[in-house]
């Protein structure tokens, strides 16, 4: 086996991809053979080029594929030492690998301590001490006298059999003090004895010996000429310094190493802070500005007695070039650092800014969060008070604080407003769109909504951004009738959005969409917004897009497209760690009728938004709900969760319950709610003017008309829908049309409309209302039989190995399909070779043969791949 080497050392622990860099350093050779995005995220991330900063875990898949290509000539074994010292990058990237490696002949072995938290979940075996004669006899060689037998026990007992402690403990203790155990009195762990036992073998060195260990100490590379350089300017007589004793405890050949890591930190924690600041400005002296300008700010910093703005310069520089690399921790820690180097009111102020984003990046709220203070605090000017509300209200926001967040952002477009117009109307449309998340105080959402009406008009061609805030905010003060025309110019403005502004700020795109009812570019939408965010390799942001694109396809019917989406969405989500609220499965469990299955879910994401204060979840499961209801024919209950919708708001999500009200009410009876539904359903559809709006309000409006009206209403509503996509919909206006005819007395008409409705309800896979639409053919003199279950090669592969089949089918790569799904190439194929003996097949091009039908059907889920080429 190739045997890769990384160790992890305490004081590199704020440098970016510190140990990754050691891991992958003999591999660099073969990044051309990656894929474009791939390769180039790694030649950012180690400073082979320069680059915008790579999604973490865009970079996590390209070290998977890189480690999964050199295996291609030889197995690997990845030996990664002192992994509670890794730097946060290295830990993620490399947990991310390892939980990943299922058919590739690598190995990866991380020795610690205690696992980091990065780690966690991975198998482990917890090395225990040496059986009790083994340690006794250890003990015994390396301690001339006699031991008393009682003393010698309790050695063994409280060594708990470490090899390192049995061999460390003794030295520095008298034989009188061994043998009466008089040594053994001090208090502490295992782990600090053992460095004490360290410290006093330390102690007794002399003082060039000593300043040598702390010079390796404080040197974390290990190189051997970096530490003769310096020990050269410190004038330290190197033949004087290695003695014998410092020879047990540190070795210098090609790399200097430490006989046990203990030794470092025994070293470093023995010497005074004087000494340490001496040794690290020898150290930042011989190190090049050039090759090595991070780890020479962290020596400068380190060897500063005090405030040194120069140095502080260095490191502000030394946060922007980890930024670029993707590493979120390491600028974070540079921005501390360079805050608490800072005594100047005005730049301690923007650094504390800059600190406290980079701290909220990084996933440290409560870092972010002091440092945030110390920007407020600092502020000298209104532009520095701004910026400091408004790094405030997202860590409010990021921390769950809804009430704190939306004041503070609000506050902060308002002092940016005198300043920087373009930047308060971005920040604006934050506000707003965190109100509109919440929808916890219409309040608020009115007073942002009037701000932005009363912004100057904006000067030359307006932004995509400015079109979206002030329709939204027309939609809250003037209503429809007034906001969807400058939605709708919204609209086609982000059909075009670059990938920066999908990033930043395109989640609210979608509820543009909903406002101005147009399906079809919602969809395109939607599709385009995941190719630009897998081609950035952004895939921290993927899975919000997942879910809205899968939401799209799911209207369309075409469910085996959207478990696509959804599987790959929550496989995003896992592999990121992202919270993300299971809202197209259940809308897709809902439309097929799965009570069984949807319940559970929407209960759980009910709850969860609930706690969260975000009554836009609260909204969607509720309008999931009604549709299940409706579907299963349990009227009342339909009205219930329809009625939670109404009682937020109309704004987005909300409106799509209104159908749901209508038919839900009119069914139980209630006519004076199914007609308050329908009024707001026509404020909310007529002026958008789209086939599915005008279809939705025809198929509505015809449960309430006399019967004349009636029937050109449902005549309206299937020619609208039907020039639509969206086939659950059409279905659904089958099924009301037959409904009505029949409980008119004309049974023989109903037949026809109620037929329709249950062969496409059926193809859909919409269960519950293909049973609904049954009972009434039944009920209409039809026999027909309920549909049976079918098995078929589906049935036989896992979630994962459908979504491979599908994958490969059409036509996507092992390389694409492994970026898509978090996996090598290598693993894809050996999936690939377990589904072609289920499906008795013996090639990829007999899969388009092998699964066809409406459960395999081709969708948008099979789109190019966008990670990879």
């Amino acid at each position: 086996m190739r045997i890769l080497r990384a160790v992890g050392v305490e004081s590199e622990m704020e440098l970016t991809f510190a140990a990754l860099h050691q891991l992958c350093a003999p591999l660099l050779g073969l990044l051309p053979a990656l894929p474009a995005p791939q390769s180039e995220a790694l030649a950012t991330v180690f400073g082979t080029q320069a680059g915008p900063p790579p999604d973490r875990f865009l970079v996590g898949l390209s070290v998977l594929s890189l480690l999964s290509r050199a295996a291609d000539d030889q197995p690997l074994f990845c030996v990664v030492d002192d992994a509670q010292w890794l730097d946060r990058s290295s830990a993620q990237v490399l947990g991310f690998v390892a939980r990943r490696l299922l058919a590739e002949p690598i190995a990866v072995a991380f020795g610690a301590r205690q696992p980091a938290e990065e780690l966690l979940g991975l198998p482990e075996l917890e090395l225990a001490g040496l059986r009790d004669v083994d340690a006794r006899t250890l003990l015994d060689s390396v301690i001339p006298a006699r031991l008393d037998g009682h003393v010698r026990d309790q050695i063994v007992a409280e060594s708990r059999g470490n090899p390192l402690a049995l061999l460390e403990l003794p030295h520095g203790l008298t034989a009188t003090q061994l043998a009466g155990g008089f040594g053994l009195l001090s208090a502490g762990t295992l782990p600090d004895r053992i460095e004490d036992a360290f410290r006093r073998r330390i102690d007794g060195l002399t003082d060039n010996a000593r300043t040598l260990l702390l010079l390796a100490a404080a040197e974390p590379v290990g190189d051997p000429a970096v530490m003769w350089r310096a020990a050269e300017r410190l004038g330290l007589p190197l033949g004087a310094a290695l003695d014998d004793d410092t020879e047990h405890l540190l070795s210098i050949q090609e790399r200097v190493t430490f006989r046990h890591p203990l030794v470092r930190s025994a070293v470093y924690g023995a010497a005074t802070s004087a000494d340490r600041r001496v040794v690290h400005l020898a150290l930042a002296e011989v190190t090049d500005r050039e090759l090595d300008p991070d780890r020479r700010a962290w020596h400068l910093a380190s060897a500063a007695a005090g405030p040194d703005e120069a140095v502080a310069a260095e490191l502000e520089r030394s946060a922007e070039r980890a930024q670029a690399r993707g590493g979120l921790a390491a600028a974070a820690a540079f921005m501390q650092r360079a805050v608490t180097l800072t005594t100047d009111a005005g730049r301690r102020a923007d650094r504390a800014v800059a600190a406290a984003r980079a701290s909220l990046h990084a996933a440290d709220l409560e870092t972010a969060s002091r440092f945030a203070e110390i920007a407020s605090r600092e502020a000298q000017d209104e532009a520095q008070v701004a910026r400091a509300l408004l790094i405030r209200g997202h860590i409010a926001f990021a921390s769950g604080r809804n009430d704190e967040a939306i004041p503070l952002l609000f506050e902060a477009a308002q002092r940016l407003q005198p300043l920087d117009m373009a930047f308060a109307r971005e920040t604006y449309l934050v506000a707003w769109g965190t109100a509109a998340v919440l929808a916890a105080d219409r309040d608020s959402m009115e007073t942002i909504s009037r701000a932005v009406v009363a912004l100057p008009p904006v000067t030359g061609e307006p932004r995509p951004l400015d079109l979206v805030l002030d329709g939204c905010a027309r939609l809250v003060t003037d209503g429809r009738a007034v906001a969807v025309p400058l939605l709708k110019l919204a609209a086609a403005a982000i059909a075009d959005l670059p990938v920066r502004d999908v990033l930043t700020w395109g989640w609210q795109a979608s509820g543009v969409f909903t406002a101005i009812w147009d399906d079809e570019l919602m969809r395109a939408a939607h599709s385009r917004e995941v190719d630009l965010v897998r081609r950035a390799g952004a895939l921290t942001e993927l899975p919000i897009h997942l879910v809205s694109q899968a939401v799209t396809v799911i209207w369309t019917g075409d469910f085996a497209a959207a478990k696509i989406l959804v599987g790959e969405g929550d496989l995003a989500a896992a592999a990121t760690g992202a919270q993300l609220a299971p809202s197209a499965g259940f809308v897709m469990s809902a439309l097929q009728g799965r009570e069984a299955e949807a319940v559970p879910l929407l209960r759980t994401a009910i709850e969860q938004a609930r706690e969260a204060r975000q009554l836009m979840g609260v909204t969607y499961a509720s309008w999931a709900a009604a549709i299940l209801y409706n579907g299963l024919a349990q009227y009342a209950e339909a009205v219930s969760a329809a009625q939670v919708c109404a009682d937020i708001g109309d704004l987005f999500i909300s409106v799509w319950a209104l159908p749901e009200m209508v038919e839900a009410a009119t069914r139980a009876g209630d006519e004076a709610r199914a007609r308050e539904a329908l009024a707001r359903l026509a404020d909310a559809t007529e002026p958008c003017g789209t086939d599915w709006a005008l279809g939705i309000l025809a198929r509505s409006r015809a449960l309430l008309a006399d019967e004349h009206l009636a029937a050109e209403l449902f005549a309206e509503a299937v020619e609208r829908l039907s020039r639509t996509r969206l086939r659950p919909e059409l279905a659904r206006a089958h099924l009301l049309h037959g409904e009505w005819l029949r409980a008119s007395g004309r049974t023989e008409a109903a037949r026809d409309p109620l037929r329709t409705a249950h062969q496409m309800f059926e193809s859909i896979g919409m269960e519950a209302f293909a049973e609904r639409a049954r009972r009434e053919l039944v009920a209409a003199g039809e026999t027909v039989g309920r549909r049976a279950s079918r098995s078929s090669a589906n049935d036989e592969l896992t979630p994962q190995e459908r979504q491979i089949a599908v994958m490969v089918r059409d036509g996507l790569s092992n390389h694409e399909v492994g970026a898509r799904l978090f996996l090598s190439p290598r693993t894809v194929e050996w999936h690939l070779r377990k589904i072609f003996v289920k499906l008795s097949i013996t090639s990829r091009r007999q899969l388009r043969s092998a699964i066809t039908g409406a459960d395999w059907a081709p969708g948008e889920a099979a789109a190019s791949s966008l990670v990879t080429e």
